[in-house]
């Protein structure tokens, strides 16, 4: 998996690519907690080239979202697919992640 991230606007925007399971789970894991402790609290996460998502993948969108609702901030997905919205579907994600 590969993760590009920039900042646009204020919003850090992370688009990541290939395969999200447990082998590279740690790798966004640790992104997003480098992100949180320099303050960011606006993050937009963009699946569009994300093949596979794996429970492991799915314990690090849990533990962002939860890290972003206790600093009041927003976190964001977009450009999901059929396949990773289905997986968000089935587990229940999809009532507290926010797709755009």
């Amino acid at each position: 998996m590969e993760i590009e991230i920039q900042k646009e606007n204020g919003q850090v925007i992370l688009s990541l690519s290939g395969r999200l399971d447990t082998n590279t789970s740690g790798e966004f894991e640790n992104a997003l907690i480098e992100l949180f402790n320099k303050g960011e609290k606006n993050i937009l996460i963009d699946l569009k080239d994300l093949i596979y998502l794996s429970s492991a993948g799915l314990r690090v969108f849990l533990g962002a979202q939860k890290t972003i609702d206790s600093i009041n901030g927003k976190m964001l997905v977009k450009n999901v697919n059929e396949t990773i919205m289905e997986i968000f579907q089935i587990t229940g994600f999809l009532e507290f992640i926010k797709i755009v």
